[in-house]
């Protein structure tokens, strides 16, 4: 929603100050509210932000009054509003967050756009009334209109079973979308002057791009109940099974077995380096192959061939570059770093990481979050 954030200082011309005063509609049509994410106060066309009395008292105020507000949504309903071509699917979620994106809906966006919102309640109990069909049909939706807004959701466990008694306790609907649109998480923090860092020697955002598919989240566990043989089999089409030992179990504990596949790890690929070269950054990629030789590794060499066969002359014209790390020697490389980089994990570590980040950068809330379902960034 980083598009969406209001302005503290509104610019105004001296045609806006006068209608301001005499609370004239015309105002709106001066309004020009600074985006602090582009580096709005250096936008060459706006005259510099000032002090403006309020109407009716000799005291100057800063910021955007209702009035004001008001009376840019009456110049806009005067004018009509901005036609969206596209449709936009709208994932609406649980608790406050319903309430507070009613809020942004109706005093942000519909006053200003004429939008075609394919709409789908993702909140729990109607996850729970459609067997978590709403879900799948939301991540489908997507993929047929490219774009979608998504609210925070519940992922029930057996607290929130009995408090809403659900059926069952459904997935988490991020896991189940990001698996049908099998693209890439890219969080950045927000970063705001006066929001302290807890790790101040980072002077620059870091990008932190999750492969969201796989791993640990598509997982099958089940419970060792007592001694006994774990084998893992694979049966290929038209050739013979094959078998592994996993463990000899003495007693009760727990397996797990997880997958991946190379069309999404080169499609994480594509995406990592393509924000990376979008923003003229040095991209990592942490694993930990030295332990998983063969699943790790897979990712290691997969990212080496992309970079070799698409990206390595693009980023050595821009002086940046793509360089594999384990996960610990990175993290510790991350803590020290200044920042300025994209940072690529799989789907676990960039779950752990992220959160990290945020915090590292001041708060958890200030983050965005951006699902990457292919390249979307034309190299530069």
């Amino acid at each position: 929603m980083r598009h969406l954030l209001l302005p503290r200082l509104l610019l105004f011309s001296p045609a806006m100050a006068r209608a301001s005063v005499s609370g004239s509609a015309a105002a709106a049509k001066a309004l020009l509210p600074l985006n602090p994410a582009r580096g709005g106060s250096r936008l060459p066309s706006l005259l510099p932000a000032r002090r403006l009395p309020a109407p009716g008292s000799g005291r100057a105020f800063r910021g955007a009054s209702l009035r004001c507000y008001a009376a840019a949504a009456a110049a806009v309903a005067e004018q009509g509003r901005i036609k969206v071509q596209n449709p936009i699917v709208e994932m609406d979620g649980d608790e406050m967050t319903r309430v507070i994106w009613s809020m942004i809906k109706d005093k942000l966006i519909f006053p200003y756009l004429e939008l075609d919102v394919k709409y789908y309640d993702l909140g729990i109990l109607n996850r729970d009334a459609t067997n978590d069909e709403v879900t799948v049909e939301s991540a489908e939706a997507t993929l047929k209109y490219n774009v979608a807004v998504k609210c925070a959701t519940i992922t029930p466990d057996e607290t929130r079973v009995k408090e809403f008694k659900l059926k069952s306790m459904w997935r988490s609907p991020n896991g189940t979308i990001r698996n049908i649109l099998n693209g890439t998480v890219f969080r950045e923090p927000i970063l705001c002057k006066n929001i302290p860092r807890i790790l101040s020697g980072w002077k620059k955002p870091i990008c932190i791009g999750r492969h969201a598919f796989g791993d640990q989240y598509r997982a099958t566990d089940m419970i060792i109940d007592g001694p006994g043989k774990l084998k893992m089999v694979f049966v290929p089409e038209g050739a013979e099974a094959v078998e592994l030992d996993v463990y000899d179990f003495k007693g009760p504990g727990v397996s797990l077995s997880m997958y991946n596949v190379d069309e999404s790890i080169r499609a994480f690929a594509e995406s990592s380096m393509a924000m990376a070269l979008s923003k003229r950054w040095p991209l990592y990629l942490s694993t930990k192959n030295t332990i998983l030789k063969k699943y790790d590794g897979r990712f290691k060499d997969i990212f080496q061939e992309v970079y070799e066969e698409n990206w390595k002359e693009k980023f050595e014209e821009n002086s940046i570059w793509y360089e594999h790390r384990l996960i610990d020697d990175m993290v510790a490389y991350a803590v020290k770093s200044e920042g300025g980089y994209v940072w690529a994990c799989k789907n676990y570590d960039g779950d752990v990481q992220s959160d990290f980040l945020a915090q590292g950068f001041g708060s958890l809330g200030l983050m965005t979050s951006v699902l990457v379902c292919c390249v979307i960034f034309a190299p530069l």
